[in-house]
């Protein structure tokens, strides 16, 4: 399972449909978050994922990526949370928290642990690393890949049979990668296997313009989450404050290669269903598999074979 819960698809101000930014990722029953507007939790409660965050990955300091970090972590602890809690961010994402954190007044009883993260650093995980990468919006700022390892071939079961191996836990012993020995005779995994396969890739940008770090970070990605914020027709806006049209967005995922393409971060003017669709639209006369991210979506990463 590798889904995605988009929490807040909102811009810098919140509206009656979109709440600031906030993405869930559930990757084999592990759960972080990518920013965390205000409302975010309650947003979690809403789209039921659950509150066992094992990390929280912040793109930037603006205040619609990260004013709701204080009121989670302080419902996380009133839940009885014990074990550590990592949040991920840009330079000075210590400094940065301890101030935030000290708003207000409440006990904590975890231990809240700051990791600094610049472009080109990886966090390794079991089985896929979360990769930092460059972006280009009017503060420091990064974006992240979430990017699995590659996986064993297809298993040749027909190939298997012929080399005298009965079906059961050897075949499930050569699928791990490991050789067995069958009548004396040593079979490798690679006599039954076919060719590695990758494993799924998603980027999500964070606020950015539409920069060439990006579009190699999202190579071959299986799924783009890209600033959206407006429309060509105010792209002067865009580029004024450092974000993306949905076209600029849909360039950026048809020079990336990647499956589909989700625009997010929409401005309050496309606050409605009907105005946030024009931009759908843009997109997809550049990217056909383009879709605008709505409140509490959620998408499902299958592997590409």
């Amino acid at each position: 399972m590798l889904r995605i819960t988009f929490l807040g698809t909102g811009g810098s101000t919140p509206t009656p449909n979109r709440n600031p930014s906030a993405i869930a990722v559930n990757r084999e029953g592990e759960l972080m978050l990518f920013d965390c507007g205000e409302g975010t939790q309650r947003q979690m409660m809403r789209a039921k994922t659950g509150m066992t965050i094992n990390s929280i990955f912040i793109t930037h300091f603006h205040a619609d990526h990260v004013l709701g970090i204080p009121g989670l972590l302080q419902t996380m602890a009133l839940q009885g949370r014990e074990r550590p809690l990592e949040i991920y961010g840009p330079r000075h994402v210590d400094k940065f928290l301890y101030h935030l954190l000290s708003l207000g007044y409440a006990g904590r009883s975890f231990e809240v642990k700051a990791i600094e993260l610049r472009p080109g650093d990886v966090v390794r995980r079991a089985k896929y690393v979360i990769r930092a990468i460059k972006t280009l919006h009017n503060v420091t700022s990064i974006g992240y890949v979430l990017e699995e390892d590659m996986r064993p071939g297809r298993f040749n079961r027909e190939r298997a049979i012929e080399l005298g191996i009965k079906p059961g836990p050897l075949f499930s012993k050569l699928q791990s990668g490991h050789s067995i020995s069958v009548n004396g005779k040593e079979i490798r995994p690679e006599q039954v296997l076919g060719p590695p396969r990758p494993g799924r890739k998603i980027v999500y940008t964070g606020d950015t313009r539409p920069c060439e770090s990006v579009i190699e970070a999202s190579k071959d990605a299986d799924l783009l989450i890209h600033d959206s914020t407006l429309s060509e027709e105010t792209k002067e806006y865009a580029i004024d404050y450092m974000h993306s049209t949905a076209l600029e967005a849909a360039e950026v995922a048809k020079k990336a290669s990647v499956r589909k393409l989700i625009l997010t971060h929409i401005s309050a003017r496309y606050s409605d269903l009907g105005s946030a669709s024009k931009l759908e639209e843009e997109a997809r006369r550049v990217f056909e598999n383009s879709e605008v991210a709505r409140e509490l979506m959620t998408v499902e990463v299958g592997y590409r074979d």
